[in-house]
Order: C-alpha cells, then structure tokens, then sequence
C-alpha cells in the first residue's frame, strides 16, 4: 500500500475534532536523481526571488501563491500577507494579519481571502490590504477560500461548506457531510464558475452547490470505500478541481481520477489512479503526480495514458503546473523538475531552495511562479518565452 510511503506523514484521525498524526513502516528511499542529456536539456530563467517570510512553519498547510491581473499574493503561517508585482516582485502592500494563517490565499469579490487554524476566515480589501471582517467557522481552513457574485466559500476540516456575505461575513448557508472516521489532513478548495460552487470531499464524492443558496446541484461518486480497514477504505478528494473545458478533472487518494462534465456531473471517464494533488492541462491532456511520484499525462477525452514519468519515485511530488511545452513539478528537496509535454522526459532542473515545495507551482502569462514551504518565493520564465 502507498500508505507505507511518504503519505503518513500527511494522515490525521478527525475524531471529536482532535488529530492523531501516524508513523509509517517500510519507508522506501526517494530516487536519487540523474544527470540530465546535455543535448536535451533545457535552462528555465530565474526572473526574480524573494523571502516572502516563514513559509508555512514546517507543517501541512494549505498556504500556496495566488497569481491573478498581473499579481502574486502569497501568505505565510505567522501572518505576513503580501502582494507582489507579477513582473519584476516588488511589493504592493504587505501586513500581517496577527493571526495564525492555514489556508489560501484566495482572491475574488474585490478581497483577499485567508483561514486561520483558529477556524477564522479574513477578508482584506484587495487594493489596500485593510481588513474588511472576520467571521469565525467551524474548524481549520486548510483550502483557499474563493469568491464570486457577492458570495465567499470555505471548505474548512471538518467537512462544511460554508456561503458568506462577501460585503461583511455573515453566514448565508451551510452545507454539512460526515467525515470519515481517518482522512487526510488537508482538504480540496471551492471551485466557483458561473452559479455553481464545486468542491471534493472526504470520502470520494465530487459535489456542485448552487452558489446563491448551497443547494445541492449533483453530486459524483469518483472512488467508493472498499477494503476492512479504515486505512484501506481512505479515498479523500484532497486536491482542488479542476475545470478545463467544460469538463471537471478530479483526482482521489486509493482511488481514481476522472473526468466529470460540468454542468451534469455526468461521469466522461475514470481510470484507477491514487493522487492526494491538484491536476494542471492543456488542450491534449492532463496531468498528474500520484502518491508514488510518478508523473502522468493523461488523454483529456478518454483517460487512456499517454506517458508516465516514474523517474521521481517518492520524491513527494507537488502537483503539476504547464507551462508551454513543460510540465512542471517540485519535490521534497526544493527542486523543480520541468518534463515534456510530448513524452515526459525530463528535460530541466533548477532548485528554489533546500525546503520542500509543497504547494503546486502557478503558471500564468509565460512565468511560473514557486514558492518553497521555507518561504522563498522564485518566478522562472520558461525556455523560448520572450522577454518582455
């Protein structure tokens, strides 16, 4: 079993909304990593770096950079908020939100959005940085939250969805699902598009609520709990939706990735495949590292696989980003492994840091941006991108 591997390190028991953290046995050893083809390799440019702060203290946090409008918004545990030129990194504004920051951030509705491991949610004022409220929830955020149409989302641990007043915090609606007795310590984040809110579950199960209210829309089983131990019957959704095309790209841990249309939550296809990460695509496929850390490229029509890349063998792979030609992903050591899209070799190296990268890297506008659980912040811009 994958458990075995690097996973338990991520594993909390949410019983009575207490954590019990589980030591694995029979721990297999990273892949020791190779020397690239000089002819094949390719050399990504660091544009700029910057120390953004503590990072996320060392724990598993739901802490990533947010790229939007020529903007990176990035958060640490302590604290520190900060708002970034995309460009060049020079900072638009930065605070600290005297709070203990687990999750986002997230941006929409004019605010930036963050969880507290206090199960508060902050709302800042976008342009400023001002806070605007907080609202207290039922648990951790460990998921951005996200906005639109006045409505704010969170998906906090203990399994609520919870619609807020985008104007002051008020609750507008509460969507509740029983936990599992074992699941990850993480959870997916809302997906908003249109008037429906999407969202993974502890469990297996992909779910749309209508915006406005929270009602339930449909609703996908993608994995179902099988085996006679809670461990065994562990098929978290733990990393965010994907919508690309008018169809939902989901992954479970122990379970499958699928494909799932949008609007009808008609199940397009499934394939067995074990992933607790987010997905990234272009117009062919999509992409995915699993608990092993192999890399997959997937066709986005039938599921059928196109390549896998096994060379990164429990490296703790973050999930993927595309950038151009490149998949990109990070692992344990700090370093960025940039693959082909066309076959998966590997094709570049470059290291941000000695941390690991947890959070999935961001591509937007011929960059990518990283940032290493440590705090560093690094843009790269991909090989034959124009200077602009």
């Amino acid at each position: 079993m994958a458990i075995t591997r690097w996973l338990p390190l991520l594993l909390s028991g949410l019983l009575g909304g207490c954590g019990t953290w589980f030591g694995g046995a029979e721990v297999e050893p990273p892949a020791e990593l190779q020397d690239l083809d000089p002819q094949q390799r390719i050399q990504p440019r660091e544009v700029w770096s910057r120390d953004v702060g503590a990072g996320t203290g060392q724990r598993h946090l739901g802490l990533r950079p947010w790229v939007e409008a020529g903007r990176v918004y990035v958060a640490d545990s302590k604290g520190k908020v900060q708002v970034l030129e995309a460009g060049d990194g020079q900072a638009i504004w930065s605070l600290d939100a005297d709070a203990p920051l687990s999750g986002g951030p997230g941006v929409g509705a004019g605010l930036v959005l963050l969880g507290t491991s206090d199960a508060e949610l902050i709302a800042l004022d976008e342009e400023t940085g001002a806070e605007r409220w907080r609202s207290r929830v039922s648990s951790e955020i460990l998921a951005a939250p996200a906005a639109a149409a006045g409505v704010v989302v969170v998906h906090t641990i203990d399994g609520k969805l919870i619609g807020l007043d985008a104007a002051d915090g008020k609750e507008r609606w509460r969507y509740e699902r029983e936990v599992p007795v074992l699941s990850l310590r993480g959870s997916a984040a809302p997906v908003i598009s249109g008037n429906l809110v999407y969202c993974g579950l502890a469990g297996g199960k992909l779910l749309a609520l209508d915006l406005d209210s929270g009602l339930p829309v449909w609703e996908a089983s993608i994995s179902v709990p099988s085996g006679r131990s809670e461990l065994e019957r562990m098929v978290d959704i733990d990393g965010d939706p994907l919508l690309y095309d008018s169809s939902i790209y989901v992954a479970t841990y122990q379970g499958e990735v699928a494909a799932i249309g949008e609007a009808s939550g008609t199940l397009l296809w499934r394939r067995k495949l074990s992933s607790y990460n987010g997905m990234a695509a272009d117009w062919r496929q999509v992409y995915v590292s699993d608990d092993q850390g192999h890399v997959w490229a997937l066709d986005t029509a039938t599921g059928s696989a196109r390549w896998r890349q096994e060379a990164l063998y429990n490296r703790r792979l973050s999930a993927p980003a595309v950038l151009g030609d490149y998949v990109v992903v990070g692992d344990f050591e700090g370093y960025l492994h940039w693959l082909s899209t066309d076959d998966g070799s590997i094709v570049g190296r470059t290291r941000v840091g000695s941390d690991p990268i947890g959070a999935a890297p961001r591509a937007a506008n011929d960059m990518l941006y990283v940032l290493g659980d440590g705090g560093d912040l690094s843009a790269f811009r991909g090989p034959g991108a124009e200077q602009p």
